[in-house]
């Protein structure tokens, strides 16, 4: 039998990459996407050689046929589908421009839809679906009312696609992260002095009292990958240390 084989868009940094190191020591043929030609070559060098990274805009549906076409010639079907590609831009709602809209839109709802749609094909019966939406999409987080809102459209197909694929047995799930310690925090201040204030100010308002890691992440989507979860669809698990609830 072939060893199990998982796509994993947005793969080349934070969660994405944190899950494809994961999924390959539990035996996964994996292959990566990302958009940033920086982030690509890092993850070439820093996981393993059998593991396939592509450049790729999860925007594009030319990159997104190129991607299936090569996830095809690879694996011939694929068991799991991480889609994690996505970008967060904080904007007041007075200050969002149509080009900040549709970049949003386009890459964390469009992409993700169509790479789905597209690789569908190459899904084996029982294989597990899982999109990345994150808990601003409910708890509400000024400034991320876009970000949120095409976030929240995945996360509003999960019940019916999950109904429509169940009669081939496919999962579709959804895995919202809270506060987690990627570099995706350094990217968004000005300077180290900045960051580490608004991490503490972060922490304090977590209830376990700090960042979650990438790696717990990636350990929720490998079971919903696992033969453990064969028996769970259309569900969002929060990974925030009790800030969805609190």
């Amino acid at each position: 039998m072939p060893a199990p084989a998982a796509l994993i868009t947005g793969g080349t940094s934070g969660i994405g990459l944190a899950t494809a190191r994961l999924l390959h020591e539990r035996g996964f043929q994996v292959m990566v996407t990302g958009r940033s030609p920086d982030s690509v070559a890092a993850a070439g060098k820093d996981l393993p050689g059998d593991i396939a990274v592509l450049r790729a805009d999860s925007a594009s549906l030319a990159d997104t046929d190129r991607v299936a076409e090569e996830a095809k010639t690879r694996f011939g079907q694929l068991t799991a589908l991480f889609l994690n590609a996505g970008v967060t831009r904080p904007v007041p709602v007075a200050a969002v421009d149509e080009p900040t809209y549709d970049e949003l839109f386009a890459i964390n709802t469009k992409g993700q839809f169509f790479t789905l749609q597209k690789t569908l094909p190459l899904l084996a019966d029982g294989a597990s679906v899982v999109f990345t939406v994150g808990t601003g999409v409910t708890r509400g987080i000024p400034g991320g009312s876009v970000t949120a809102g095409s976030r929240g459209a995945l996360l509003a197909m999960v019940p019916s696609l999950a109904a429509e694929l169940a009669p081939r047995g496919i999962r579709v799930n959804a895995v919202s992260p809270g506060a987690i310690d990627t570099p995706i925090w350094s990217r968004s201040v000005a300077s180290p002095e900045t960051l580490a204030k608004r991490m503490e100010a972060v922490t304090a308002r977590i209830p376990f009292g700090r960042f979650g890691t990438a790696r717990e992440v990636a350990e929720v989507v490998a079971f919903l990958a696992s033969d453990g979860a064969s028996y769970v669809t259309g569900q969002n698990i929060a990974v925030a240390g009790g800030s969805d609830v609190a």
